[in-house]
């Protein structure tokens, strides 16, 4: 009894810890902890070398660094890759029709007009009748007329940011295209998807929506410059309700809280009340720079000016200028 209370007295005394100078701990066992229960007296003793440990955990460490860093380096380099590139590759119609979804998803080329390979540096198609299909325009400038960020500066065509994704591109357009014995050319727009929501930004921040579009175009004059008026639908419907439940055919007939007749009818007040889904229009210069007959292709550059969104006739529109490249197909 005596015996196995001393050991237990031993066992709670304090276990000596000795940190020597290469940051070791080295723990002794006692015979009489070893009787206590039940082993037999060991003369090893049972060393935990944290510098060992360190060393072992900074190995690891590095090793994680390394790991990380390669993948964070073929990351970048891939990003980079892809932003060096830049504008993918501008393929021609059989090579985009050659290629499966998952090749086009993602690339950009699916927002791309297509481009001839080979053909003249003109318009080399004979005086007849045609019918365009496969219409595209792809813009690659969108500029706003408005004030300067500076003090007093006149209005001027500024530069702006695209805010919507890379769906502005119009396509399968298609209509009569007459070439007259005299050289000149008609093109009539008919079908197809003509128009597109886009929104820019301003250098101020202001934000601009409009309604890129070419609809009911007719155009005509030589093929170097060939061009006329379109239609420019209201970028918002007559059912549409703005935040305070205003509409054109639908909604109230003005804000909340003031009565018709009242306030409510007051001129500064009048274009929010009155929503107006009128149309308005704009004008569009093709130019023709490539064409080959034996497969009826004619590529070129346009440059349209239209005006802006309206908000329902509540603000003045602004002018918007889209130049960028087209791509046609003539059948006889």
């Amino acid at each position: 009894m005596a015996a196995s209370l001393q050991a237990a007295a031993t066992l709670m005394q304090p276990t000596k810890v000795g940190v020597p100078s290469r940051t070791s701990v080295q723990l002794r066992s006692s015979q009489s902890v070893s009787k206590a229960f039940g082993l037999e007296p060991v003369g090893a003793r049972l060393t935990c070398s944290l510098q060992t440990d360190l060393e072992d955990l900074a190995q690891k460490c590095v090793d994680a660094t390394k790991i990380v860093g390669f993948a964070l380096a073929t990351s970048a380099l891939v990003v980079s890759g892809a932003s060096a590139e830049g504008v993918p590759k501008r393929l021609t119609f059989d090579e985009i029709q050659s290629k499966t979804y998952m090749e086009v998803k993602g690339t950009g080329t699916a927002n791309q007009c297509p481009t001839i390979e080979g053909g003249v540096d003109s318009f080399a198609f004979k005086p007849g009748k045609y019918y365009a299909k496969k219409f595209c325009l792809e813009p690659t400038s969108f500029t706003v007329k408005a004030e300067g960020v500076s003090k007093n500066a006149p209005p001027e065509f500024q530069n702006t940011k695209l805010m919507t994704r890379l769906t502005y591109t119009l396509d399968e357009i298609e209509g009569p295209f007459e070439v007259s014995p005299d050289g000149t050319v008609k093109f009539e727009e008919k079908d197809g998807i003509d128009y597109a929501a886009v929104t820019v930004q301003l250098p101020g921040g202001e934000r601009v929506p409009f309604l890129f579009t070419i609809k009911q175009l007719v155009a005509s004059g030589k093929p170097e410059s060939f061009g006329g008026d379109f239609l420019v639908p209201s970028y918002r419907g007559s059912s549409f309700l703005d935040p305070k439940g205003r509409g054109g055919s639908s909604g109230y007939d003005n804000a909340v809280a003031l009565p018709a007749g009242g306030r409510g009818d007051e001129e500064e007040l009048a274009k929010e009340n009155n929503k107006s889904a009128a149309s308005s229009s704009g004008k569009i210069t093709l130019s023709v720079t490539k064409s080959k007959p034996e497969t009826g292709e004619v590529i070129g550059v346009f440059e349209s000016l239209q005006p802006s969104d309206t908000d329902l006739g509540a603000k003045t529109p602004k002018d918007v200028k889209i130049t960028g490249f087209w791509y046609a197909q003539l059948d006889s």
